[in-house]
Parts: C-alpha cells; sequence; structure tokens
C-alpha cells in the first residue's frame, strides 16, 4: 500500500496546472525573429492551452511549439525595448507572427499603438 501511495505521489510531482517552473528555453533553441502580436482585452479571464486563466496584466504570452512556462527574452527591434515572458498558451495562428503577448507584455515594449513589432526571441 506504501509502495502505491508512492507511486501516485511520483507520477503527480512536477505537475502545477501548467504554470511551470521551467526557467530556461529547452536546449537547441537558440531563438526566432518574427512579428510579435497582443492580445485582445476579451481574452482577459479565458482559459489558455495550459489551463491557466489569461491575465492581461501578467507578462505571460503564447508560442506555438515552445514547452508551457519556458521563460523568453522578446526584444523589440526598432526601439531595443525588451521584457521576460513566460509561454503558457499557444499561437498565434497568423502567418508572420511568432508570439502573442500580454497586455502588460507589449506595453513594456511600446507597441500598444502600432499592435505589432517585429521582435527577436531569445532563450533566458
Amino acid at each position: 500500500m506504501a509502495l502505491l501511495i508512492l507511486l501516485l505521489i511520483a507520477g503527480c510531482a512536477g505537475r502545477d496546472g501548467g504554470r511551470g517552473e521551467r526557467s530556461s528555453a529547452p536546449s537547441g533553441w537558440n531563438g526566432e525573429q518574427g512579428q510579435a502580436s497582443f492580445y485582445a482585452d476579451r481574452y482577459h479571464g479565458r482559459r489558455t492551452a495550459s489551463g491557466e486563466t489569461h491575465d492581461r496584466n501578467a507578462l505571460t504570452a503564447a508560442h506555438r511549439s515552445l514547452p508551457f512556462g519556458t521563460r523568453v527574452r522578446v526584444t523589440r527591434l526598432d526601439n531595443g525595448r525588451e521584457t521576460v515572458v513566460r509561454i503558457n498558451d499557444r499561437g498565434p495562428f497568423v502567418r508572420g507572427r511568432v508570439i502573442d503577448l500580454s497586455r502588460r507584455a507589449a506595453e513594456e515594449l511600446g507597441m500598444l499603438r502600432q499592435g505589432v513589432a517585429e521582435v527577436r526571441l531569445s532563450p533566458e
């Protein structure tokens, strides 16, 4: 019985509701470049692909393939501003876009007026 309990506990270890404790990008991923966009306000409070609730005031983002919990440095190419976000959703699904940012992350990059900006993603 004790062994069964230990196996159940071990099987649940590391599960954190999609919030991920990963601090760096997976090995072999060296970053990418393309357009960033940000979530419309209507997505605030909706569930993300990781199971979290989207919070427009958090430093989070959607990426097509990086594991949930991965932290990524996003640098806006035309003004040099940067922020670090945690991947907690999938997307964007628009050609040429590499990341969808929370409103707060977009604000830190100074892209609220334009809606999209050229960025470089780097491992954190």
